[in-house]
């Protein structure tokens, strides 16, 4: 029986609300169960959460916000998806890539002053796996010069660091709600406005450009454009799966963790031979097992246990290719200093499957897969 990497996590009453949605009539954005979902990011985070399309139109609205333009440069890791980039680059702005910690794999907080420049606007924290940046680190250093500070918490629904929600800390924080996420909608994320004084001009960049929001609220007779903006608003449709996904999300989140420790306790005794090595979690940050993964020694031994996994119909992968030496990152971006770790957890990190309907035989078999692979060239090369 094939293990599959990802399986969406249905609670039940999806269909229920679609269901209500669709008899309601009102299936563009804004409707009654985005309303409901803004206001239950609202309890959860303290603060203005506006439903996107995407983590992706979410991050654009946080470059749009900081008033990222031509010229100015973002600092980010190179490790992260394209999204967090692109972003910036469409705004005419320059990615700085730095490494990233050998222990989080999150940017390197240390690094932050090579790549300073004249034309440095902002910091993109991403926290990768649901693990949190170093942000009083980062937050100190963008005080200090004037910065402003994005979190990317595309991964880190019901995440915190120091106690405090991922997402959170900085002047925006970007969620994601993609099939691939603890909490799904389909497609779908949410822009987290920590600044008050960003809100309303965040409602005009989301309704492209215009004060219709405002109009809605019958606090002006009629609405008009007012500046830059685009559609960033998802259907009442994927509100109203995201609904039921949210209501829940504590549970789902709660086998996420528990089948990730079933994996940290499993590939100890590999980790302990100096095989692999496994996620470092700091005792500051609280995750939410979004993903397992493990790093190996070399590009051989990474391919060929992949190729093993994949064999036994095990969805084991890997994740991203790092930007920084990627053809839009050569093109668009610049490097701050070594690459060496991004270098090296590009190709030989591997993530291995991990939802929340994966079973404890599920997670024993991965793990003995991973171990007589390893052993096995453990014990060629002795």
């Amino acid at each position: 029986m094939a293990i599959r990497f990802n399986k969406p996590f249905l609670v039940g009453k999806e269909l229920e609300n679609l269901r209500h949605s669709l008899e309601g009539l009102h299936l563009s954005g804004d409707g009654p169960f985005s309303e409901k979902c803004h206001k239950w990011l609202e309890r959860h985070y303290g603060c203005t959460a506006l439903l996107t399309h995407s983590c992706t139109a979410a991050l654009e609205m946080a470059a749009i916000l900081a008033n990222i333009g031509p010229g100015d440069e973002v600092i980010m890791p190179s490790y992260t998806f394209v999204s967090t980039a692109n972003a910036f680059v469409l705004r005419g702005a320059r990615p700085v890539f730095v490494d990233i910690r050998p222990d989080t794999l999150n940017i390197d907080e240390r690094l932050l002053e090579q790549a300073l420049s004249a034309r440095t606007k902002a910091i993109a924290a991403v926290h990768y796996a649901g693990i949190g940046c170093d942000m009083e680190s980062i937050l100190a250093f963008a005080a200090q010069r004037g910065l402003t500070v994005i979190e990317d918490a595309a991964q880190a629904y019901l995440c915190t660091y120091k106690g405090r929600p991922l997402g959170r800390l900085g002047a925006t924080g970007a969620l994601s709600f993609h099939e691939t996420k603890n909490v799904v909608s389909g497609e779908g994320g949410a822009l987290l406005i920590n600044d008050e004084t960003l809100v309303e001009r965040a409602h005009i960049i989301r309704e492209k450009g215009t004060n219709r929001t405002q109009f809605l609220r019958r606090e002006v007779a009629k609405y008009e454009w007012l500046d830059i903006g685009s559609s960033y608003l998802p259907s009442d449709l994927i509100a109203a799966v995201l609904l039921a996904q949210l209501e829940e999300a504590e549970a789902i989140i709660a086998k996420r963790r528990l089948a990730w420790q079933h994996y940290h306790e499993a590939l100890a005794p590999l980790e302990n031979e100096g095989l692999l090595r496994r996620p470092t979690v700091p005792a500051d940050c609280q995750h939410n097992g979004h993903i397992y993964y493990i790093i190996l020694r070399d590009v051989e031994i990474t391919q060929n246990l992949l190729r093993d996994l994949r064999n036994q119909g095990i969805g084991a992968t890997t994740h991203y290719i790092p930007l920084h030496s990627a053809p839009a990152g050569l093109r668009y971006g610049r490097v701050a200093g070594s690459m060496e770790i991004t270098d090296h957890v590009g190709t030989c990190l591997v993530r291995l499957p991990l939802h929340a309907a994966i079973s404890k035989e599920e997670i024993n078999r991965v793990a003995e897969a991973v171990t007589a692979q390893l052993s096995d060239k453990r014990s060629k090369r002795s």
